[in-house]
């Protein structure tokens, strides 16, 4: 059972169709760079530094050395919505907790992607900690509501693939929603996207507020917040193409 698939990145045209794929056994380690020492994998690009890294299999995780002298490289987890991690020039054995990464390569003004599949991760049977009380939860949504639906309507443009994609105007939500939502407006949206800020905790409620000016970046706050604790997933995109139940409203 390998641990790791690495996919090459292609350095020309003629590559994109037929790019190998790399198998590494838990333990084993793979260098890459212009020229890698022994049987590493080999990137044909001017911009790669000749040992330019080094990928090693740790069963579910996997360990990536930068031995670039200048170059930092980030690490994105295509799947996580701007999910990243960067690994400094010189460092060792960075740890990528991630089950599909991409290893972003700078090289001439090139970003050169390394893609490096991971085992599927384990967790705990829900059961298996079944005792006592209850723990209250973090966040407390009701995916079914229609605030649930703006926040959806919200992330989706980050949760389809781009990551730093700007945020839909609150007339882009409305119009979004109207197929599921017939009464969405501008001002319905505005509220909803209020009633998640005190949610969520990100602006006090009506009763404990002081007066002042409106918090900038709400819906910022709000997306930030979402996608880095997966308070929504692509999964819960599904919301936009059903009927909504009332409320907040």
């Amino acid at each position: 059972m390998y641990s790791l698939i690495v996919v090459p990145p292609a350095t020309a045209p003629e590559d994109s169709g037929r790019r190998d794929r790399l198998r590494l056994a838990p333990g084993e380690r793979l260098s890459f760079g212009r020229a890698p020492h022994g049987n590493g994998l080999c990137i044909a690009h001017d911009g790669v530094s000749r040992r330019a890294g080094e990928i090693t299999a740790q069963g579910a995780y996997w360990l990536l050395s930068n031995l670039s002298r200048e170059q930092t490289y980030v690490v994105e987890n295509p799947e996580g919505a701007g999910e990243h991690i960067k690994v400094g020039p010189g460092r060792l054995d960075a740890p990528v907790p991630f089950e599909f990464s991409r290893i972003v390569l700078p090289a001439c003004g090139d970003l050169l992607p390394l893609e490096v599949w991971a085992p599927c991760h384990e967790h705990v049977r829900p059961d298996s900690c079944d005792d006592g009380a209850a723990t209250a939860p973090a966040f407390s949504l009701d995916r079914s509501k229609r605030y649930f639906a703006v926040l959806a309507a919200l992330c989706e443009p980050r949760l389809r693939g781009a990551p730093h994609a700007p945020l839909p105007t609150v007339e882009q939500v409305a119009e979004r929603l109207r197929p599921v939502w017939p009464g969405a407006s501008r001002t319905a949206v505005r509220w909803n996207i209020g009633y998640l800020a005190v949610k969520l905790r990100l602006k006090p409620g009506p009763e404990s507020a002081d007066p002042g000016p409106r918090l900038n970046g709400k819906k910022e706050s709000l997306v930030s917040l979402a996608l880095r604790f997966d308070l929504v997933r692509e999964d819960d995109l599904v919301v936009l193409a059903g009927p909504l139940r009332q409320g907040a409203r």
